[in-house]
């Protein structure tokens, strides 16, 4: 990914990383990640195995809606946990598949520039 960042570079300004979010191997590998965790679904209700069934068309949709710049998030579906030592509950917040995948795509990206 640096390489593909470093070339991208003109004159010491980066002047957009979508392209590099919007790769099919990017999102390829942010899907990866994300199915290998157990996520909830979110307030579309879809799940990891159902996002699996059609994952193909669904990363290529994604694709063009961030390379189009249509892309809107889902809103958080809240819900609310039992803290292990207390009867009181903590807010957690469960976003979308997709938009797990973009998150994780975006961080593929931007986490070697700023760990450098």
């Amino acid at each position: 990914m640096l390489i593909a960042l470093e070339n991208g570079i003109k004159g010491n300004k980066w002047f957009s990383l979508i392209d590099k979010v919007v790769t099919e191997r990017t999102l390829g590998m942010a899907w990866q990640k994300v199915k290998t965790n157990a996520w909830a679904c979110g307030v579309d209700c879809i799940t990891v195995r159902h996002f699996s069934k059609d994952s193909q068309n669904r990363l290529l949709a994604v694709k063009e809606q961030l390379r189009e710049g249509r892309y809107q998030p889902k809103p958080i579906r809240r819900v609310h946990i039992p803290k292990p030592v207390s009867s009181e509950k903590r807010p957690l917040g469960i976003p979308t598949v997709t938009d797990c995948v973009v998150q994780s795509a975006v961080k593929l990206v931007i986490e070697p520039i700023f760990e450098r």
